[in-house]
């Protein structure tokens, strides 16, 4: 329970780091704080295999993470190319970045910073911890909680950036809280689907690859549509 609780100490601390540093600073804060958990996760006497990174499960997982990221990639693609769905890619956040900005997020931020942090926090060490404990359907419930409520601030300004959220939530305050109500909940289902992934695969690969595709390809996709395809222009 002690280790429990400080793995949660750290990444509150991680949270509130990177809302207060700049943001240069968000993947070394992300790779630091996913060490001190691994080594939290060690020192209460957890295995390789219990936090999903066992070589006999390493080769499996891949498989299973190359499948996931080739039907996210196909998805985005399909989403991109209907126009009802094509809106949701309409992200001022992406649009106004360069193309070195792009790749660094694709290929670092995200990977080395978001996935990496979240996916060792949550569906490893707070996973294995809490499954130890209590077993299988409290370590999916703790942790798809936590990674849930871990998207709070984030989503505070997703109204502001994304069209789509903002015609489905509307404007001012009651639309912020609606759309952080609703990313709280999608988030806390996406982790109860990322916990069944760790668990059927025994390995963390599959839920960090997709977990990196659904945010790397979302990132790559917007900024190329916005840039490229000239689909939609956005306001001063």
């Amino acid at each position: 329970m002690p280790m429990l609780l400080l793995a949660v100490v750290v990444l509150a601390a991680a949270n509130a780091l990177n809302h207060l540093l700049p943001p240069a600073a968000y993947v070394p804060v992300c790779a630091t704080a996913a060490a001190l958990l691994v080594l939290i996760a060690r020192r209460a006497g957890l295995t390789w295999d219990e936090l999903g990174l066992g070589r006999a499960s390493a080769r499996r997982g891949l498989r299973w993470g190359l499948v996931l990221a080739g039907a996210v990639t196909a998805v985005y693609l399909i989403g991109l190319a209907v126009p009802f769905t094509r809106e949701a890619f309409q992200d001022e956040r992406v649009a106004g970045l360069s193309g070195g900005e792009v790749v660094y997020r694709v290929l670092v931020r995200v990977p080395l910073g978001t996935v990496l942090l979240e996916e060792m926090a949550f569906r490893g060490v707070l996973w294995a911890l809490v499954i130890r404990r209590w077993g299988p359907a409290w370590a999916t419930a703790v942790s798809s909680a936590l990674f849930g409520l871990w998207h709070i601030q984030p989503s505070r300004g997703l109204t502001h950036a994304n069209a789509a959220a903002a015609a489905v939530f509307g404007p001012g305050a009651t639309g912020v809280a609606l759309s952080v109500t609703a990313a709280v909940t999608g988030t806390a289902l996406a982790g109860v689907l990322l916990c069944k992934l760790r668990r059927r695969s025994g390995s963390l690969i599959p839920p960090m690859a997709l977990h990196c595709a659904l945010n790397s390809a979302g990132y790559g996709l917007a900024w190329a549509a916005s840039r490229w395809w000239g689909l939609w222009a956005f306001a001063p």
